[in-house]
């Protein structure tokens, strides 16, 4: 008899006990991390996590835009908005200015492709210009959806490129006329600087 062979849809939140597997792991690798009900307590824990008037850029990200997180950032006044500038500035007279711009504001937001159970944060990038704050440019802050949460670096990969990858494809044709890539791909297994990099797990499935 064969046996049949498991598949992973990579849209189902992870049980309470994986999540509570993958913190223990991620604290162990010097992330602070917090498991939050839902997106609305990760929204509120953002505002408390960063001072007001603090240089904030917010990565490209599905779960910050379903969030409110993103409008929160770039909206509302009480921060030093990077991406509001970077829109205003031409992309290619100020090519550089805006690479430089991206690569060290006082805090990050984001999220990520994947997190394993052994605590580590898989990100995927078509440009990179998120990269230089997530690896260590900048105070970070990760919201991550509960379906994002896989057992193995292997798998997260997979889950990259089976899943992530055409959901954002199809976004970027449809807001930016041209595909995604995985062009870069940056691998999160600890943090040097403990009290740099915070993960806010959320018990529900949000974004990618």
């Amino acid at each position: 008899m064969t046996t049949p062979i498991l598949t992973t849809p990579f849209t189902d939140p992870a049980p309470a006990e994986r999540l509570e597997r993958a913190a223990v792991a991620l604290t162990a690798n010097n992330f602070a991390v917090e498991i939050l009900d839902d997106a609305a307590a990760a929204r509120a824990r953002v505002k408390d996590l960063i001072p007001p008037g603090a240089s904030v850029l917010t990565a490209s990200s599905e779960t910050l835009r379903l969030s409110g997180i993103d409008d929160d950032i770039n909206t509302s006044g009480r921060y030093q908005a990077v991406k509001p500038r970077l829109l205003a500035m031409d992309r290619v007279v100020c090519a550089d200015d805006i690479r430089r711009l991206m690569a060290c504001p006082d805090v990050v937001v984001g999220s990520v492709a994947a997190l394993t159970e052994t605590g580590s944060l898989v990100v995927a990038s078509a440009s990179g210009s998120q990269l230089p704050s997530y690896a260590g440019g900048s105070t970070a802050i990760w919201v991550v959806g509960a379906q994002k949460l896989v057992p193995d670096l292997s798998t997260a990969l997979r889950r990259v490129e089976d899943h992530a990858l055409p959901l954002e494809d199809a976004r970027a044709r449809m807001v930016y006329g041209q595909p995604s890539a995985v062009n870069r791909l940056l691998v999160l297994n600890a943090e040097p600087y403990p009290g740099r990099a915070t993960v806010l797990l959320v018990r529900e499935a949000i974004g990618f």
